[in-house]
């Protein structure tokens, strides 16, 4: 992991060779004694740079496979969750939807991108990162605020806080194939097979394929008290079928061109347990997703100073809500399609300075089988303007992102045009040479538009809406060091940061039905702390330690008159936190991982009645690999939960108790 919080396992070369020396014997002997000519072999000195995290001008947290295998984490909301300043939703169970907020700002403020190209969800705003599998996964990178990376699409520069999901690349130096397979099975009826092929197909272009599959009942026991009544039974409808598969197309034109093509196809049918209200713990609905895309990368160097990346994507969502309750049968479809298309062009006219421009255009349609559907249409371009200057000591990056969108319905009244420009800056400075301190500012002014959910749900919504603003501040330390004493590698970092969010989209009573409307203000005032540390305890056993901790004080200030004046918002800890420690050896890797979160509330108004209660989760990881010339056989087995504690993410929605997990991979 790259960030501050597990930097420790990569190393670069950072003194490359001496090369050989031959002397010319026509003139002068080469040796004295032996009149022989001797060549001096190669020397490699290995030296570590310095982590991304460290350096970066915002908050910035990378986590690679090794760290992922370290950790013992089996899918990507676990990771995220080992990342500072951010709380992820979830409904419970392996089937249940998992979402993304970065320091309270809510879900739809975060972007997700796939390989460097833009998830979305125009309906609901949100993205489900339970749709990713974690095992074609190379390496995940979490941006808050400002990015330093200036050579991205417009859509980069559009969120509060954007999380990359970044997929392996083949590497056809010892084999012109290979084949990674991996199966999960454990507690609750899981089982998890895939298999991730890559084939070279000539000197320029390669092929890789994923396939996936998932099941489980998910029917675990829980204890949850509701009120004074102890509820001891087990969820049910919990149930999961997914299927997932990836296809991608590697090719190099020249040595300066290079495109990328993926194909993904992701098919589930899940039951939604659904909350345990008043001892009831049965359910009946049932959704079924398919969500299909296609999408491209090009990319043309035409030299040092010059580059250019096209992108293209094509998504289509499917989406089936039926549930057989009591009261009638609802069935209801949703369908979506979006059309993607961004270009980028960098240059750097001079040394340590570079620009860059980036124009998108996004096309998104709504469908469903609702009531009084008006059938919506979005037309979204972006246009970025960027710069970066980079120093030994300094680096500053600013942005000004354009943004128009326009709306058309075919019943009823569409949104107006929304227009904004929104500026956004980042700097760092490293005031001593020998110290690895450094200092950084950011601010960002960005917003979020409302979904078609928020505009045109039924009755509930309302095409006057306006878009949240948000204005995010951050002021942060970060310090490295190698060769502390007994540490081989520590750092550390803190920011302190300010968040205002204004015109907040909230759904309140109106007569005698509910609407979307803007009153909600939030203000938020926090810290994040991150720790990494290496300390090798003998030539074979070396230690690994990782720690964060946020104070998050996220408060209403819409209205002081009101109840929920500075109450703190809803699902929002005050206190979180995680760590770990993985002690590696020869024979096998131990590692503890626990995370926390504090009490939270499920309403506005912070009563004890809406309160939920503080957790801890704490899991053990056992790995063993074993390699027999190009095989690698992997085993790791996994105790979660250890508290056994059926704890809430989201009121009425338990967790799992403690269960376990068997995982075999297999390389070649």
């Amino acid at each position: 992991m790259h960030p501050v919080r597990s930097t420790g396992s990569c190393f670069v070369a950072a003194i490359h060779m001496l090369a050989a020396v031959s002397l010319q014997a026509q003139t002068v002997p080469t040796d004295s004694i032996t009149g022989r000519i001797h060549e001096i072999p190669d020397i490699t000195v290995s030296a570590r740079r310095t982590p991304p995290a460290i350096t970066a001008t915002s908050p910035l947290q990378v986590m690679g496979k090794a760290e992922m295998e370290r950790l013992g984490l089996h899918d990507v909301a676990d990771a995220v969750r080992h990342f500072s300043g951010v709380s992820v939703k979830d409904y419970g169970g392996i089937g249940g939807l998992k979402t993304v907020s970065v320091r309270s700002m809510g879900a739809q403020h975060t972007g997700v991108s796939y390989d460097g190209v833009s998830v979305s969800d125009c309906q609901s705003g949100q993205v489900d990162i339970s749709r990713f599998s974690l095992d074609n996964v190379s390496e995940l990178t979490l941006t808050i605020g400002q990015t330093d990376n200036i050579y991205q699409a417009a859509r980069a520069f559009a969120s509060a806080g954007v999380l990359n999901i970044q997929t392996a690349k083949p590497d056809f130096q010892d084999s012109p194939f290979h084949v990674y397979a991996n199966l999960k099975t454990g507690s609750f009826g899981l089982a998890n097979p895939s298999v991730l092929y890559s084939q070279r197909l000539s000197r320029k272009s390669s092929l890789s394929v994923y396939g996936e599959y998932l099941r489980a009942d998910g029917n675990y026991p829980f204890k949850m008290w509701n009120g004074n009544s102890l509820i001891d039974s087990k969820r049910n409808n919990s149930d999961i079928r997914t299927y997932r598969a990836e296809a991608t197309f590697y090719t190099a034109f020249t040595a300066k061109q290079d495109l990328q093509i993926k194909a993904y196809l992701f098919d589930s049918e899940r039951g939604l347990p659904g909350g345990v209200i008043y001892d009831n713990p049965y359910a009946a609905e049932r959704l079924s997703d398919k969500n299909y895309f296609g999408q491209f990368r090009y990319e043309n160097r035409f030299n040092d100073r010059i580059k250019l990346q096209a992108l293209g994507k094509f998504n289509y969502s499917w989406n089936r809500d039926y549930n057989n309750e009591a009261s009638g049968i609802t069935d209801d479809r949703y369908r979506q399609t979006e059309t993607y298309l961004s270009a980028t062009l960098w240059a750097e006219p001079v040394k340590d300075l570079s620009f860059s421009v980036a124009q998108d255009f996004v096309y998104n349609y709504l469908h469903t089988t609702l009531d009084q559907c008006q059938y919506p249409q979005r037309y979204t371009v972006l246009t970025a303007v960027a710069a970066r200057y980079r120093h030994r000591k300094f680096s500053a990056t600013a942005s000004l992102l354009n943004t128009f969108i326009t709306e058309n319905v075919r019943i009823g009244t569409a949104a107006d045009d929304r227009k904004r420009l929104s500026p956004a800056f980042s700097l760092s400075w490293k005031p001593f040479d020998a110290a690895g301190l450094r200092l950084r500012l950011s601010y960002k002014d960005i917003f979020r538009t409302p979904t078609f959910n928020d505009l045109y749900y039924l009755i509930i919504g309302n095409s006057g809406l306006r878009p949240e603003t948000t204005r995010q501040g951050n002021f942060g330390v970060t310090w490295s060091s190698f060769r502390l004493g007994c540490l081989d590698f520590i750092s550390l970092s803190a920011d302190a940061y300010y968040n205002k969010v204004n015109d907040k989209i909230v759904a309140v009573p109106s007569m005698f039905v509910w609407r979307m409307m803007n009153v909600g203000k939030v203000e938020t005032v926090g810290v994040d702390l991150n720790l990494s540390a290496e300390c090798r305890i003998s030539r074979q056993i070396k230690c690994y330690l990782t720690g964060n901790y946020n104070f998050m004080q996220a408060e209403d200030v819409t209205d002081p008159s009101s109840k929920t004046w500075r109450n703190q918002i809803v699902y929002t800890p005050r206190h979180s936190g995680s760590g770990s420690l993985t002690v590696e050896t020869p024979w096998a890797n131990l590692s503890y991982n626990v995370t926390y979160a504090s009490e939270r509330y499920t309403l506005a108004q912070n009563l004890p009645q809406y309160r939920i209660e503080p957790y801890a989760d704490h899991g053990l990881s056992l790995s063993r690999k074993l390699q027999w010339k190009r095989h690698q056989l992997r085993i790791q087995v996994d105790a979660l939960n250890l508290g056994n504690k059926n704890y809430e993410i989201i009121r009425f929605y338990p967790m799992p108790g403690r269960n376990y997990k068997l995982t075999i991979n297999y390389y070649l």
